[in-house]
């Protein structure tokens, strides 16, 4: 068994953990659905992730509440519900021990920053998204872990190209998307983590690093971006801060994604063209 195959089992775990945050989740079911034994799962999770899994499990859950609070207008009580807390003085308790401010008033104090501040650039100049209704799609991907702007996101794709070749799964219409499962704002920049994918429309099975998922659907509000792709952080900035707070929308609890609609190799900079994807309701 390979490095890849322990780390696509610890994904399938990783996607688990995101859609029961609402609930106790248990090792036993965890090592479950990793089919590692209890025994070897835990041991297994931190040498891939780098945290335990208990710690893992708590800050997904207090990540997920900071990303509701500042970006929903959800009460504090059903945020805690929906991350696996029974009461808000739960939330409230493990909230100050991680970002030394409560949940209220980190939703009040739009100023305060848990690590790092807005990038606001005048000169991003966005126009309305569209408000679109998206199929799910079906998609190859690789997980990279670490800084959305320095990980290494050709060798990922080169790596689907060449699964999409061996597998004979070219058709036209693929598409280049990546998903973002992390808030650089409230995540540690090493624990970051991202999958890189090529929407494919042939039935395909994981193989090795290579897994296999659904990229959700629903309505989204789709921002077209034209310039260097290191100005994205400042372009998601510009959304939630400038956009969303007028737009009489909320995000869904479901992940956003950007496709990106030119090859970097042969374009300039200043011309790559990234439609950026976020999930209304």
């Amino acid at each position: 068994m390979t490095r890849e195959d322990y780390a696509k089992r610890i994904n399938i775990v990783i996607e688990h953990i995101g859609r029961n945050l609402d609930r106790e989740i248990t090792l036993n079911e965890l090592s479950e659905v990793s089919n590692f034994s209890p025994f070897h799962f835990h041991r297994i999770f931190r040498a891939i992730i780098g945290e335990p899994i208990g710690a893992f499990v708590v800050r997904m859950r207090v990540e997920t509440a900071a990303r509701l609070l500042r970006y929903t207008s959800l009460p504090v009580q059903d945020i805690a519900y929906s991350v696996g807390y029974n009461t808000p003085s739960s939330l409230t308790k493990v909230f100050r021990q991680f970002y030394n401010i409560s949940p209220n008033d980190y939703r009040n104090n739009k100023s305060y920053t848990i690590m790092k501040p807005l990038q606001l650039n005048p000169d991003i100049n966005l126009k309305a998204p569209k408000i679109v209704e998206q199929e799910e799609k079906n998609a190859i991907y690789v997980r990279l872990q670490g800084n959305y702007q320095s990980v290494d996101y050709c060798g990922a794709f080169n790596k689907l190209w060449a699964f999409v070749k061996e597998n004979k799964l070219f058709s036209a219409g693929i598409e280049h998307v990546t998903l973002s499962h992390d808030d650089p704002k409230v995540t540690e920049t090493d624990k970051l983590r991202t999958d890189v994918c090529l929407v494919v429309h042939k039935p395909a099975k994981p193989q090795g690093e290579v897994g296999v998922r659904t990229i959700p659907g629903g309505k989204f509000a789709v921002f077209t971006y034209v310039g260097p792709y290191s100005n994205l952080y400042t372009v998601f900035d510009t959304i939630y801060r400038k956009w969303l707070p007028e737009s009489g929308y909320q995000v869904r609890m479901e992940q956003g994604f950007e496709r990106y609609l030119n090859n970097p190799d042969k374009t300039e900079e200043s011309k790559l063209k990234t439609e950026i994807y976020i999930p209304i309701e």
